[in-house]
């Protein structure tokens, strides 16, 4: 067993990932495994390639651009969710093709795809074929209903509208809303993960390795279910919530003149308080907003109250009289501001990235690894497959012991 107690280690190293993923969702999952230590093989169609490295804009010597100029522009997608990762070329059509994949799988402890349900094992690569090579496998899909649906592909803005999310932000009587980040594609990856780790730590015990399958709406749809809908719409309560969530009220963003601030004062204490900043403390007694309830119920007024307030004054004072009352509050930032907070930079949850060749003005940030530990660390090889097949000599002399001679054969045979 890989001993991951020393310091500076990383938690998952001495573990290696086949990575069949393309787009964002799989390629999520595997871009979290390496910066946790595992060396991700990534597997990518001679021809083509992931999906992601077509994705706007590119970057480049021109800089930062719309549609592809030079060769070697690379697609920002592309940069960041191939980090660490080693790329190899195999057309899985072709049996040449397939009997270096399997070789790999010999090697590997764990497999991610997240074609479409069923595609693995027509291709001949699903989780029974590589089990039958190496039984210690762990072997995860990610698809858009689960592995045992035939329902067709799904991204993300399909999950979001499956899944009911869309209902569940925006003014009532509005149109639905989609969340601005991928998040049904965000979301079911980190589940793979933990499903992942959970497998290893089975196979610890028993040996064995085994399937692990999530479903993107499935990941969504749980989350959307950790709210007791129908119970709300029996007691009459709005359902979607906009800006505030009234069952909760005082709870949500108000407007300032000059921006926006998230206020919560949920609880008698924080009310008071929030009254207090306000320069109203008299509405504390009330009797429409003297206790949680009330104020609950009386949401609507409550909250105009709030926002004639803030309207009046800069987001900069607003934020001052709530936190000199110990009214929990915060700016709304726009997206290049938050990537930016000294406190994500120095715990690493968000990371500089550039091109392997050419600088940028601009400070491009993108995600880091969001965990701490205290006796390892997380990080990336400095390894991306720049191009399609970037790492087909080292992998598959370095790991697999071919030699130039299979290389050749198997580049006669169209197979990388």
């Amino acid at each position: 067993m890989t001993d991951n107690s020393a310091p500076g280690q990383r938690p998952l190293e001495g573990l290696t990932v086949i990575d069949l993923t393309r787009a964002l969702a799989g390629p999520y999952c595997t871009m979290l495994l390496a910066g946790l230590g595992a060396k991700v093989i990534k597997i990518e169609e001679p021809r083509g390639g992931d999906l992601a490295r077509e994705n706007s804009p590119y970057i480049g010597r021109d800089g930062i651009v719309v549609e592809r100029r030079h060769d070697d522009d690379i697609s920002l997608s592309h940069l960041t969710r191939g980090r660490g990762k080693y790329g190899v070329s195999l057309d899985l059509k072709k049996a040449e093709a397939r009997a270096v994949y399997f070789d790999l799988v010999r090697q590997a402890d764990i497999v991610v795809e997240n074609f479409t349900a069923g595609t693995a094992d027509r291709l001949g690569v699903g989780y029974e074929a590589c089990r039958a090579v190496n039984p210690g496998v762990i072997f995860a899909s990610l698809s858009g209903f689960g592995a045992t649906e035939r329902d067709g592909k799904a991204m993300d803005v399909i999950v979001q509208a499956l899944s009911g999310a869309m209902y569940t932000s925006g003014e009532p009587d509005h149109p639905p809303v989609r969340i601005g980040i991928p998040v049904a594609d965000m979301l079911a990856p980190v589940f793979t993960v933990i499903g992942i780790l959970a497998a290893l730590e089975q196979r610890h015990r028993t040996g064995a390795g085994q399937h692990v399958d999530v479903s993107m709406l499935g990941a969504l749809t749980s989350f959307v279910a950790i709210e007791n809908w129908s119970a709300m719409a029996a007691a009459g309560m709005p359902s979607r919530t906009g800006l505030t969530v009234q069952r909760l009220s005082p709870f949500g963003v108000f407007e300032c003149a000059d921006g926006y601030v998230a206020v919560v004062a949920v609880h008698e204490p924080l009310a008071r308080g929030l009254f207090a900043a306000m320069g109203q403390p008299e509405l504390a007694e009330d009797a429409r907003f003297g206790n949680r309830d009330a104020r609950v119920a009386n949401a609507t007024e409550l909250e105009a109250r709030i926002n004639a307030w803030s309207r009046t004054l800069p987001t900069a004072a607003v934020l001052a009289a709530l936190e000199a009352q110990g009214v929990p509050a915060a700016p709304v930032r726009h997206p290049e501001d938050a990537l930016v907070d000294p406190r994500v930079v120095a715990r690493g949850e968000t990371m500089p990235v550039a091109h392997p060749t050419y600088g940028s003005q601009i400070d491009l940030r993108t995600a880091g690894v969001p965990i701490q530990f205290s006796a390892a660390t997380t990080g990336f090889d400095d390894a991306l497959p720049v191009r399609i097949g970037e790492h087909n000599e080292a992998i598959l002399k370095g790991l697999l012991g071919y030699d130039d001679a299979k290389l050749a054969s198997l580049k006669a045979a169209g197979a990388m």
